[in-house]
């Protein structure tokens, strides 16, 4: 492990045998499902520079592809849910992000500068998008799918300290689903940038990323001296939902 997860709040896990043989065989798999056409339409956007991919893959419900258990060192540092969902499968193309028909130019320039930097499962509610906690998620558990340094994850680390500090004070021991949190969780975000650098975070396949639920973390952009394979650089990345009260937990 080459980071710190409790101060840092994500980790890198070294290269492990059982973790290459899933994301091998994933790979081939998540190939197939991008090149389908049908799947393309409902999942490409910015400019067709990314395909979201949400529950793509079609693992089974412990995790498996194809038959090939999903095992690797980050299993010492979870709670292991009760079913694995199907993982999402994230591919980035050259020239990310481009600017979508009905994207505001803040939120494009938001997505540049601050490589749209979000906490996962606050989403934007209502026709003034406010923000509520609406999936909980456990963990974030990243598994490369092939060799890229384009487009790299990106991380604020030690954000999920001022990040779930801050959710913590507003909810308190209220349901964490009906509070809005929109004010609190922009001003966050605000304190984070001002005192933390975000840092690029790349691996290569049968290496793990593990993040920590409330970690501030974003895509950063493709650069002219990044690369990938022709299929893009693709990772499949878990999100196991919790108990809406644990996910206020340190």
């Amino acid at each position: 492990m080459v980071t710190d997860l409790e101060t840092e709040g994500f980790a890198v896990f070294d290269p492990d045998e059982a973790t290459l043989t899933w994301a091998a065989t994933a790979l081939e798999v998540a190939k197939k499902l991008a090149a389908d056409l049908d799947i393309q339409n409902a999942n490409l956007s910015h400019g067709k520079t990314w395909f979201v991919g949400v529950d793509v893959l079609p693992n089974a419900s412990d995790g498996a592809i194809e038959g090939v258990p999903l095992k690797g060192p980050w299993q010492d540092h979870i709670e292991p849910p009760a079913q694995w969902h199907r993982a999402q499968v994230s591919i980035v193309y050259p020239g990310y992000p481009q600017r979508d028909a009905g994207e505001s130019e803040g939120n494009h320039r938001y997505r540049i500068t601050r490589f749209a930097a979000h906490v996962d499962g606050l989403l934007p509610m209502g026709p003034d998008r406010r923000r509520f906690m609406q999936e909980p998620h456990g963990f974030i558990l990243g598994l490369p799918l092939n060799q890229s340094n384009a487009a790299p994850l990106m991380v604020w680390p030690g954000s999920h300290k001022i990040m779930g500090q801050t959710f913590r004070a507003e909810i308190g021991k209220r349901d964490p689903k009906s509070v809005d949190i929109t004010e609190v969780y922009h001003a966050a975000r605000r304190e984070v940038f001002d005192r933390i650098t975000p840092r690029p975070v790349t691996a290569a396949p049968g290496q793990s990323i593990l993040l920590h639920r409330h970690l501030l973390h974003g895509v950063g952009v493709w650069g002219p001296q990044d690369t990938a394979p022709p299929e893009g650089r693709m990772i499949a990345y878990f999100r196991p939902e919790i108990a809406p009260s644990d996910w206020l937990e340190v």
